[in-house]
């Protein structure tokens, strides 16, 4: 078998999977009477859908990803402080789209001076005001200023925002992060742990271990410590296992054991999936609700394995146009995750409605795969037209 590349394109594809399933199943979550193996699991259950795989394998995802983004900087002459000042402002990002997402679930159109759908799309323009990937050849007068305007209109919906009820309404407020909002608080501490440890293979694994212990014995009340924004460390644990992923598999491709890499690889995702079998009766069952140590390790056991066997399809057997009609989605992930928030903003805006046979069954899942691949062909067109998100 060849030499695997140090790049490897299979996180792309990867991403792009991924990205193109989370759009079907926040879809699907809206359509009745879909089979029950592809809904979220009841908090309480003891158990997890195929909707429940999805959050966890974008988490190992950001992970894999990372320790060739902080490389690439590196090369570029970028110093630590620099890649820290970064890794700052794009957690920050996140956390703050996650937050505004997180207060739109309690939005009250009827207290709020604009609608819903309204408020939505001004909301979603000011982020990419701020946060879009302006060309090289723009002025930096016109770039900066869009940008500062952007921060204007965001600031504006936040002092315009109103929730609770028609009796006591209330102004923005934390309660959850959101998904965004977890992913940034997540990679800011992963990226911080692989910056600190200099991205070496043997000291990056303990650091690891150590966030897992946090989520293992977190549910096991065993640690009753406040730990701020780590939580249970779940997302974290997530997160620098992708990371642990991609810095096995340039260890083992520097060092010329690309051999090696296949059953370590098979060896990892299946030692995963066994302790999260195991841990499953001492520490609260699987639960993506309660982010158990069951559901942690058998989601990051599945998608180590996903990964393996997309390096061989991709890398080696070198079939990544399989995937071209989905590409957007692991090239311009955040374009991808936010163009919903728009689209169904429009839809209501419009008074659009699917006919009743979208709306439940076979017919509920064949409009969430439509719903998706709409999602990837207009970002397809933004990146044509270079429009498109970067934090």
């Amino acid at each position: 078998m060849k030499q695997l590349p140090q790049r490897i394109l299979s996180i792309d594809v990867l991403r792009a999977i991924t990205m193109f399933l989370m759009i079907f199943v926040n879809d699907v979550a809206g359509v009745d009477r879909i089979p029950k193996w592809i809904e979220h699991t009841a908090a309480d259950y003891d158990g997890m859908g195929f909707s429940d795989l999805i959050f966890p394998a974008f988490l190992f995802i950001v992970g894999l990803s990372l320790p060739f983004a902080i490389k690439a900087r590196l090369k570029k002459g970028d110093s630590y402080v620099a890649i820290l000042f970064h890794i700052m402002l794009r957690a920050l990002a996140l956390i703050v789209m996650g937050f505004f997402h997180v207060n739109m679930e309690n939005y009250n159109g009827h207290v709020a001076l604009l609608s819903y759908p309204v408020y939505m799309i001004i909301l979603t323009i000011g982020f990419f005001l701020i946060w879009l990937d302006y060309p090289a050849k723009l002025a930096k007068g016109w770039k900066y200023g869009l940008m500062a305007f952007g921060i204007v209109v965001v600031a504006v919906m936040a002092y315009l925002y109103k929730g609770g009820s028609n009796e006591h309404p209330r102004g923005m407020e934390p309660s959850w992060w959101g998904i965004l909002g977890i992913i940034g608080w997540a990679y800011l501490f992963a990226a911080m742990a692989y910056v600190i440890t200099r991205g070496k293979l043997w000291v990056l694994l303990p650091v690891f271990m150590a966030f897992a212990l946090i989520n293992i014995t977190s549910h096991m009340n065993l640690l009753h410590a406040d730990l701020w924004m780590i939580g249970d460390a779940s997302s974290i644990t997530l997160m620098l296992g992708g990371a642990l992923a991609s810095t096995l598999y340039s260890w083992l491709v520097n060092r010329k054991k690309s051999d090696t890499l296949w059953w370590l690889f098979a060896l990892a995702g299946t030692a995963c999936i066994a302790f999260g079998f195991i841990i499953r009766p001492y520490a609260g069952g699987i639960s993506k609700i309660y982010s158990t140590p069951a559901w942690v390790f058998s989601c990051m056991g599945i998608t180590w394995l996903m990964f393996e066997l997309l390096i061989l399809v991709v890398d080696v057997k070198d079939k990544k146009n399989w995937f071209s009609f989905i590409k957007p989605a692991g090239t311009s992930t955040l374009t991808c995750y936010l163009i919903p928030y728009l689209l169904y903003a429009l839809f209501s805006l419009l008074d659009l409605n699917y006919p009743h046979y979208f709306n439940y069954g076979t017919g509920g899942m064949i409009r969430s795969f439509f719903v998706a691949f709409l999602v990837i062909r207009i970002v397809a067109f933004l990146e044509k037209k270079g429009i498109r998100l970067k934090i």
